[in-house]
């Protein structure tokens, strides 16, 4: 069914205070998961991705690259494993996620932003010395998984003012020679530099509809969350597994200054918009 002109009207005014209550500022947005294989749902992010940067939001795309990092894998004879949400990264495995998330994923959303006549600039942790870790030290032996001591916004101040939509791959530079690069959370990360360049919003699109108290009944969606619930929520069991990870991320992100961070479908076609310009939104809003 088409959508009438009455309709169109409405959803065109609904959007305008947002438009202008989020232009310059800057909205980072993590995108992965099952979204990020289906190629009608990445065009429909992509174009997302350009409005918001059209209409005058710096925006900041941080990716993952799970299923493409587990098929090489396979493709290899290696077993994938996870550690409370989190991926076990060996020497081998380090070597394809590299290869994996820098190279391949990162550039085909570069190229397809540049396609869609955008700008976009591909980066990863060690370009311009953006993301410096070390190896974690809390939790159990993650192998090269690393925790996230620095952000260097410098590049993407310069990126941004220039026009163009950071892409960035989440590997990051170790601080000595003998720890060249660490496997850092896509989630994780995004948080990192969401606080770090002081931005309004942190946008997580995942394969799930938010956060429900109830994993099969989508009716309990939790559409607002105070940060000061999260730990309860977690001993309860209502988050576990990748979503632990997911959650906590967005608390530190709103403890670290961030506005708002959302957890929503990235399944759904424009998600993005429906969230960041219409009353409602969708997902679950830690505040």
């Amino acid at each position: 069914m088409s959508i009438s002109d009455s309709a169109r009207a409405e959803v065109l005014a609904q959007a305008f205070p947002y438009i202008e209550r989020f232009k310059g500022k800057t909205v980072v947005v993590k995108y992965g998961g099952a979204a990020m294989v289906n190629e009608g749902i990445r065009t429909a992010v992509v174009e997302d991705l350009l409005f918001m940067s059209c209409v005058g939001i710096r925006t900041v795309l941080v990716h993952g690259g799970g299923p493409e990092i587990d098929g090489v894998l396979r493709r290899l004879g290696k077993e994938a494993q996870f550690i409370g949400g989190l991926r076990y990264t060996d020497g081998e495995t380090m070597e394809v996620v590299q290869m994996v998330l820098a190279g391949k994923v990162n550039k085909d959303l570069v190229a397809l932003i540049q396609r869609g006549g955008g700008q976009a600039l591909g980066l990863c942790g060690a370009d311009g010395g953006l993301l410096t870790a070390l190896a974690r030290t809390a939790g159990p032996d993650l192998g090269l998984v690393g925790d996230i001591t620095k952000v260097e916004t410098r590049v993407l101040a310069m990126a941004l003012d220039s026009g163009f939509i950071p892409v960035i791959a989440t590997i990051a530079l170790g601080r000595t020679e003998d720890e060249v690069f660490y496997n850092v959370n896509a989630d994780t990360a995004a948080a990192e530099i969401a606080v770090a360049l002081g931005a309004e919003k942190l946008v997580l699109l995942t394969d799930v509809p938010g956060i429900l108290r109830d994993p099969q009944d989508t009716a309990t969606l939790i559409a607002e969350l105070p940060r000061a619930e999260v730990p309860a929520l977690v001993k309860a069991g209502i988050v576990s597994k990748g979503m632990i990870p997911k959650v906590e991320c967005c608390a530190r992100a709103v403890e670290g200054g961030v506005g708002r961070a959302h957890i929503i479908d990235g399944r759904l076609p424009h998600a993005l918009l429906l969230e960041v310009f219409s009353d409602r939104g969708i997902g679950t809003m830690i505040v």
